[in-house]
């Protein structure tokens, strides 16, 4: 394998490693005034970012089984983060989105996050920042647009 790809895979393996270690997880629940589940805060914030999004479509996006995330969207559907609806082009599809509530416990985790990965970049400048956030939003592009080539060839 070619230096540089095994070692952004490397370092992929790592940065997703620590995003799914619970500790920051645990940290941010025990700030938070509703307890809620560490499966669920993925989802809400995925909810939040590009709801109303069906539960299938949900479940391509983090990787996980639809039966799984259907029982957590109808969980967060019960804490009162999210509603579900028929959708919108399709009345067959149950859409979750976030309602108000749900909006401002995403916000709660993105001002955790923010304050922990702030602590973890305190000596990048500004520029480097950019170049990251830039590069990564490039190679995800990327990323999603083989996984929508992928699933048009696999249809046909």
């Amino acid at each position: 394998m070619n230096k540089d790809i095994r070692d952004m895979h490397d370092a992929l393996l790592d940065i997703i490693g620590f995003m799914s270690r619970p500790e920051p997880d645990v940290a941010l629940m025990a700030d938070m005034s509703m307890p809620l589940e560490r499966a669920l805060l993925p989802l809400l914030v995925r909810i939040d970012r590009r709801g109303p999004i069906g539960v299938v479509e949900l479940a391509e996006v983090v990787g996980r089984d639809y039966t799984t995330v259907s029982r957590q969207v109808a969980r967060l559907d019960e804490l009162g983060l999210v509603v579900r609806r028929a959708g919108a082009r399709d009345k067959r599809v149950r859409e979750a989105e976030v309602t108000e509530l749900g909006r401002e416990m995403a916000d709660a985790i993105d001002r955790m996050r923010e304050e922990l990965v702030g602590e973890l970049m305190a000596d990048w400048s500004a520029a480097e920042r950019r170049d990251l956030a830039r590069l990564l939003k490039r190679f995800a592009a990327g990323m999603n647009h083989w996984l929508v080539q992928r699933k048009h060839g696999d249809a046909e």
